[in-house]
């Protein structure tokens, strides 16, 4: 389900993917106040049939998910020949989820999330983007 969407007005957008509702709202109010146009998903399955995909500038997912992981997502898109620069957000990754992130070149950033060291991450892989 889609929390919110921006990608139908046009332009770049962050997306973010986490089944924790409250986390995923708290994200994209947090995205938003700094100024990024975002699109929120409960799930991989809603992130990978929504419009405007293209648009995805930067993503931001969960690792654990209901259905198909947070890399899994980013397998699928690959596959459709998307691949805009991500960050995998997790509590205690092992080390079999390490390898498999270090693999895509996916950075991880552990929860919780403390200070501004995701926002600061999401601009610095949205600079490397542009």
């Amino acid at each position: 389900m889609v929390a919110q969407s921006s990608s139908e007005a046009g332009g770049d957008v962050l997306a973010l993917v986490d089944d924790d509702t409250a986390l995923l709202h708290a994200m994209a109010f947090s995205f938003e106040t700094q100024g990024f146009r975002v699109d929120a998903f409960a799930d991989a399955e809603s992130a990978l049939s929504a419009r405007g995909m293209a648009l995805w500038r930067c993503l931001v997912l969960d690792y654990r998910l209901p259905g198909m992981s947070g890399l899994d997502l980013l397998e699928r898109l690959s596959e459709r020949r998307l691949r805009p620069p991500a960050l995998l957000i997790t509590s205690t990754p092992s080390r079999v989820t390490r390898a498999r992130a270090a693999r895509v070149d996916v950075e991880i950033v552990e929860k919780p999330l403390l200070d501004d060291v995701l926002v600061g991450r999401v601009r610095e892989l949205w600079r490397v983007a542009g």
